[in-house]
């Protein structure tokens, strides 16, 4: 037995002894706020010290600042924001349910619309969204926000299918470069770029339906491949990170696992609720925040997340 297990946090759970590397024995899970409904969307702002979640059915973006502890009301309504990123000049990009559109808000803080549509029909409901070093904006577009009122406003598939996009950077062109997910979700790019991992959720809407995470090779602006890499073993995945070692983290039922290039689950950090999306932050990109069902969780790591901007 590992001398130094009786020494970690209660939130870490080894599967591989390959994870305790990642696990500060002196580091704890801390609870910051609660108070939300489904709590989505984490994207942090090294450069001011704060975080970005979505309260998808209150319809608001909260703020977390790093430095008080503080949470506050950044915007609402917020058009059901669920995911967030940055894009390589630092501005926030959302998926917004109830808009029906991925948006940009500029540093002046007025609004531009990435994409609201495909081929004249309107997009489902934007869910999650990555943008590469190109400056391309990569996005899902599942029918959750669609599908009820709760988290947007019921309506029909114009385009009948649930698509991943992307945005050229240069023309604004929209192409689909996945359409063979039943529920595209989470999102997120290997440390170098050569594979774009997507989960689909589609066991919310087809029995026995998928509850994992493809590995899609990416060149040129296009994917190959997507075989299924891990199928998750309690609920279901939906957004996730990377660290620098290539290692995903990504929520799910009991919290978060962490799962190597390779598709190994080898360790979770245990949540008391359902985990719906996490970002790495703080100055030196070692502090996972964790957006549980209502409520705001951090924990430091032994791993670094990988950058989206300049954090």
């Amino acid at each position: 037995m590992d001398p130094m297990l009786p020494m970690l946090g209660a939130h870490f759970e080894i599967i591989d002894p390959s994870f305790r590397r990642y696990c500060l024995f002196n580091a704890h899970l801390e609870k910051l706020w609660d108070g939300g409904r489904w709590l989505e969307g984490p994207a942090y702002f090294g450069d001011g010290r704060y975080l970005l979640f979505s309260d998808i059915p209150n319809d608001r973006l909260q703020r977390y600042d790093e430095m008080t502890g503080e949470v506050t009301t950044y915007r609402t309504p917020c058009n059901n924001t669920n995911g967030h990123t940055r894009d390589r000049q630092g501005r926030l990009i959302s998926c917004e349910h109830r808009g029906r559109r991925v948006t940009r808000t500029n540093h002046d803080g007025s609004i531009t619309v990435i994409a609201d549509s495909f081929g004249g029909k309107r997009l489902n409901s934007p869910n999650d969204v990555v943008v590469s070093s190109d400056g391309a904006v990569w996005f899902t577009d599942p029918t959750y926000g669609i599908d009820g009122q709760y988290e947007g406003d019921m309506a029909p598939s114009e385009i009948g299918a649930s698509n991943v996009y992307r945005v050229d950077p240069g023309s604004g062109e929209v192409t689909i470069v996945a359409d063979d997910l039943v529920q595209p979700n989470g999102l997120a790019f290997s440390p170098d770029e050569s594979t774009l991992y997507i989960v689909d959720t589609g066991a919310t809407h087809v029995e026995d339906g998928p509850r994992h995470i493809r590995a899609f090779s990416l060149s040129g602006g296009t994917l190959s491949g997507g075989g299924v890499l891990s199928v998750c073993d309690d609920g279901l995945y939906d957004g996730f990170r990377l660290d620098l070692d290539g290692n995903i983290w990504s929520s799910a039922r009991d919290g978060v696992h962490c799962i190597t290039p390779d598709g190994a689950l080898i360790g979770k950090i245990k949540i008391p609720e359902t985990v719906a999306n996490v970002c790495f932050g703080g100055p030196k990109r070692n502090r996972l925040y964790i957006c549980g069902t209502t409520s705001l969780y951090a924990a430091y790591v032994g791993a670094q997340g990988v950058p989206y901007f300049s954090d």
